[in-house]
């Protein structure tokens, strides 16, 4: 049995790149493996994967390793290396690896996982020097075309995703399906808003989709916030055209779809309550200053209660340029000091109303303690 380091992992040597993960490919059968190796287990689907210590293992396609590099998903990954350091390529790998070009590694690339549309979107994430060729393009269109899309499964689709706001340049991930017509029907709340202004010319010159993904990659790296930011303007693509290029309104919009989307991808209720609350409260978030007290303490306290708080205001700051993360903790801090006198505990919602109450007296004070 020969065992071949395939895959990201050389790509990412040839690059200098230290590799993230290591993928193996082997000769013989799954059958085979898993007697060579007790501990092994299937991965459960039908390629036959093997993971082993946690990492994956899987059988030659085609019987050979040549034949196997040719149901790769890119050029670029359509490497190996044996246990005798021998590189194995297709023709044009090495020539795609140095000009930095992300090229389907056959013609029915894509049709054999449609799945790949989105890998190659997170690849051009990840790899924001590499140019995409027409081909890629056009097999991506195919793949649309054919409705092969509406056919994968949720996780499948959400792990890009996620991959994806790990990545260097995560809007690129957008920018790409856009390009390829592939954002139907994952992710079908961006489908329309690279046709819709994203706002009057003194606030936004751009358009919508276009300020959504410079947004994310404003972002610091962290998935949560990246994440905000993708469904803080969703709102924006159910504007009624008579409006344009005014958004009144956007932000109860945006509820609904943000929820939908982060449903439709089977992520987790953190993330899709995270970007519910972006897409109601960002607008808030810029205006944070100007807010009244009590405002200011519903704001806050709710995205203290989930944990969000940080997040939330380093997508105001990527969304407009303000940084208010220090006042905003600064606030919170009072805000939590506050205590309710026994008198007004017990009082089920009374005593809710009663502590918001002190609460704002609280903020304004020390606001007023500030100014003064």
């Amino acid at each position: 049995m020969t065992f071949y380091l395939v895959g990201g992992a050389v790509r990412d040597m040839l690059l200098g790149i230290p590799p993230k993960e290591y993928d193996f490919a082997f000769s013989g059968t799954v059958d085979n493996f898993i007697s060579c190796n007790p501990s092994a287990r299937k991965a459960g689907n039908d390629f036959g994967i093997c993971i082993l210590n946690g990492i994956e293992y899987a059988p030659l396609r085609g019987g050979s390793i040549d034949e196997d590099l040719t149901f790769r998903d890119l050029t670029i990954n359509a490497l190996a290396l044996d246990e005798d350091s021998r590189i194995y390529s297709l023709p044009s790998t090495l020539h795609d690896l140095q000009n930095k070009i992300l090229k389907p590694a056959s013609e029915t690339a894509f049709l054999q996982d449609p799945v790949r549309v989105f890998r190659v979107a997170r690849f051009a994430a990840a790899l924001p020097e590499f140019s995409i060729h027409p081909d890629t393009i056009t097999q991506m269109q195919r793949v649309a075309a054919s409705g092969m899309l509406d056919n994968l499964t949720p996780e499948r689709v959400g792990t890009e995703l996620l991959k994806a706001l790990r990545c260097s340049e995560p809007g690129r991930f957008f920018t790409v399906l856009n390009d390829a017509g592939c954002l139907n029907p994952w992710f079908a709340e961006l489908s329309r808003m690279s046709d819709i202004p994203a706002g009057p010319v003194q606030y936004h010159s751009a358009d919508c989709l276009t300020h959504i993904v410079t947004t994310i990659n404003k972002c610091p790296n962290d998935i949560v916030t990246r994440y905000m930011a993708l469904c803080h303007d969703l709102g924006k693509q159910e504007t009624k055209p008579e409006i344009l290029p005014q958004h009144i309104g956007h932000e109860k919009r945006g509820v609904q779809l943000a929820e939908n989307l982060g449903q439709r991808l089977k992520l987790s209720n953190n993330l899709v309550r995270a970007g519910a609350v972006a897409a109601l409260q960002h607008m808030k978030g810029g205006q944070y200053l100007s807010l009244r007290s009590g405002t200011k303490v519903d704001l806050l306290y709710s995205l203290h209660r989930q944990q969000i708080l940080e997040n939330f205001f380093m997508l105001v700051e990527a969304d407009s340029g303000k940084n208010y993360l220090e006042q905003a903790k600064a606030d919170l801090e009072v805000i939590l000091s506050v205590e309710l006198p026994a008198k007004d505990q017990n009082l089920g919602a009374e005593s809710g109303k009663r502590l918001r109450e002190l609460r704002c007296i609280a903020l304004s004070e020390t606001l007023r303690g500030m100014k003064s």
